[in-house]
Protein backbone atom coordinates (compact mmCIF):
# COMPACT_ATOMS: atom_id res chain seq x y z
CA UNK A 1 0.00 0.00 0.00
CA UNK A 2 1.34 3.23 -1.49
CA UNK A 3 -0.51 6.07 0.77
CA UNK A 4 -3.92 6.84 2.37
CA UNK A 5 -5.85 7.53 -1.11
CA UNK A 6 -8.81 9.03 0.99
CA UNK A 7 -11.30 8.81 3.70
CA UNK A 8 -14.76 7.77 3.72
CA UNK A 9 -17.40 9.95 5.35
CA UNK A 10 -20.76 8.94 5.53
CA UNK A 11 -23.33 11.85 5.36
CA UNK A 12 -27.10 12.55 5.15
CA UNK A 13 -27.08 15.15 2.67
CA UNK A 14 -24.54 15.67 0.11
CA UNK A 15 -26.18 19.51 -0.52
CA UNK A 16 -25.68 19.79 3.50
CA UNK A 17 -22.30 18.24 3.78
CA UNK A 18 -20.44 19.81 0.76
CA UNK A 19 -20.73 23.62 2.02
CA UNK A 20 -19.82 22.65 5.74
CA UNK A 21 -16.71 20.49 3.83
CA UNK A 22 -16.03 23.25 1.70
CA UNK A 23 -15.86 25.78 4.62
CA UNK A 24 -13.72 23.22 7.07
CA UNK A 25 -11.30 21.95 4.44
CA UNK A 26 -11.04 26.01 3.15
CA UNK A 27 -11.18 24.01 -0.74
CA UNK A 28 -13.92 23.44 -3.29
CA UNK A 29 -15.62 19.96 -4.18
CA UNK A 30 -13.83 19.47 -7.42
CA UNK A 31 -15.98 16.47 -8.55
CA UNK A 32 -19.30 14.98 -7.81
CA UNK A 33 -20.51 11.88 -9.03
CA UNK A 34 -22.98 8.56 -8.68
CA UNK A 35 -22.05 4.58 -7.89
CA UNK A 36 -24.69 2.80 -8.70
CA UNK A 37 -23.93 -0.28 -8.65
CA UNK A 38 -23.52 0.42 -4.99
CA UNK A 39 -26.75 3.09 -4.67
CA UNK A 40 -24.55 5.60 -3.59
CA UNK A 41 -23.37 9.66 -4.33
CA UNK A 42 -19.97 10.98 -3.77
CA UNK A 43 -18.28 14.07 -3.75
CA UNK A 44 -14.41 14.79 -2.97
CA UNK A 45 -12.32 17.11 -1.65
CA UNK A 46 -8.59 16.92 -2.55
CA UNK A 47 -6.01 17.72 0.74
CA UNK A 48 -2.69 17.89 0.03
CA UNK A 49 -1.59 13.76 -1.23
CA UNK A 50 -4.58 12.37 0.32
CA UNK A 51 -8.72 12.88 -0.92
CA UNK A 52 -11.83 12.87 1.20
CA UNK A 53 -15.05 11.43 -0.43
CA UNK A 54 -18.10 12.42 1.21
CA UNK A 55 -20.95 9.21 0.72
CA UNK A 56 -24.28 9.66 0.62
CA UNK A 57 -26.89 6.90 -0.10
CA UNK A 58 -28.64 7.52 -3.53
CA UNK A 59 -31.46 4.24 -2.08
CA UNK A 60 -33.22 4.32 1.03
CA UNK A 61 -31.99 0.04 1.23
CA UNK A 62 -28.06 1.15 0.51
CA UNK A 63 -25.18 0.61 2.42
CA UNK A 64 -24.63 4.08 3.21
CA UNK A 65 -28.13 4.17 4.57
CA UNK A 66 -27.69 0.62 6.43
CA UNK A 67 -24.69 2.45 8.00
CA UNK A 68 -25.78 6.13 9.32
CA UNK A 69 -28.66 4.23 10.38
CA UNK A 70 -26.91 2.08 12.30
CA UNK A 71 -23.54 4.15 13.43
CA UNK A 72 -24.98 8.10 12.48
CA UNK A 73 -23.04 10.14 9.90
CA UNK A 74 -19.18 9.82 10.40
CA UNK A 75 -16.33 8.56 9.16
CA UNK A 76 -16.76 5.23 7.18
CA UNK A 77 -14.19 3.54 5.67
CA UNK A 78 -10.12 4.36 5.11
CA UNK A 79 -8.95 3.84 1.57
CA UNK A 80 -5.38 2.62 0.59
CA UNK A 81 -4.14 3.20 -2.99
CA UNK A 82 -2.10 0.50 -3.86
CA UNK A 83 0.16 -0.48 -7.74
CA UNK A 84 -1.56 -3.62 -8.21
CA UNK A 85 -5.48 -4.14 -6.66
CA UNK A 86 -5.18 -8.19 -7.85
CA UNK A 87 -1.68 -8.93 -6.15
CA UNK A 88 -2.94 -6.95 -3.25
CA UNK A 89 -6.20 -9.05 -3.11
CA UNK A 90 -4.44 -12.02 -3.31
CA UNK A 91 -1.28 -11.15 -0.54
CA UNK A 92 -4.17 -10.29 2.02
CA UNK A 93 -6.45 -13.16 1.51
CA UNK A 94 -3.04 -15.19 2.04
CA UNK A 95 -3.07 -13.44 5.18
CA UNK A 96 -5.97 -14.36 6.42
CA UNK A 97 -7.94 -11.16 5.64
CA UNK A 98 -12.04 -11.66 4.19
CA UNK A 99 -12.59 -9.81 1.52
CA UNK A 100 -16.03 -8.34 0.63
CA UNK A 101 -15.83 -9.07 -3.23
CA UNK A 102 -13.57 -11.44 -5.09
CA UNK A 103 -12.84 -9.39 -8.41
CA UNK A 104 -12.17 -5.30 -8.10
CA UNK A 105 -15.42 -3.37 -8.73
CA UNK A 106 -15.15 -0.30 -10.79
CA UNK A 107 -15.92 2.56 -8.28
CA UNK A 108 -16.01 6.45 -7.82
CA UNK A 109 -13.21 8.60 -9.49
CA UNK A 110 -11.84 6.60 -12.07
CA UNK A 111 -10.52 3.53 -9.22
CA UNK A 112 -11.07 -0.23 -9.19
CA UNK A 113 -11.27 -1.56 -5.61
CA UNK A 114 -11.87 -3.60 -3.46
CA UNK A 115 -13.33 -3.57 0.32
CA UNK A 116 -11.43 -5.50 3.29
CA UNK A 117 -13.76 -7.22 6.11
CA UNK A 118 -13.75 -4.66 8.95
CA UNK A 119 -13.92 -8.05 10.90
CA UNK A 120 -10.44 -8.80 10.84
CA UNK A 121 -9.17 -4.86 10.73
CA UNK A 122 -9.92 -3.63 14.43
CA UNK A 123 -13.40 -2.60 13.00
CA UNK A 124 -12.17 -0.43 10.04
CA UNK A 125 -13.59 -0.82 6.63
CA UNK A 126 -10.43 -0.33 4.59
CA UNK A 127 -10.70 0.36 0.54
CA UNK A 128 -7.64 -0.77 -2.11
CA UNK A 129 -8.04 1.27 -4.75
CA UNK A 130 -6.07 1.72 -7.88
CA UNK A 131 -6.06 4.15 -10.74
CA UNK A 132 -7.89 2.73 -14.17
CA UNK A 133 -6.01 3.66 -17.11
CA UNK A 134 -7.37 3.22 -19.87
CA UNK A 135 -5.71 2.46 -23.27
Amino acid sequence: MRKIEHIGIAVKSLSTAIPLYEALLNTGCYKTETVETEMVNTAFFLTGESKIELLESADEQGVIAKFIEKKGEGIHHIAFDVANIYAEMARLKAEGFTLLNETPKRGADNKLVCFVHPKGTNGVLVELCQEIIES
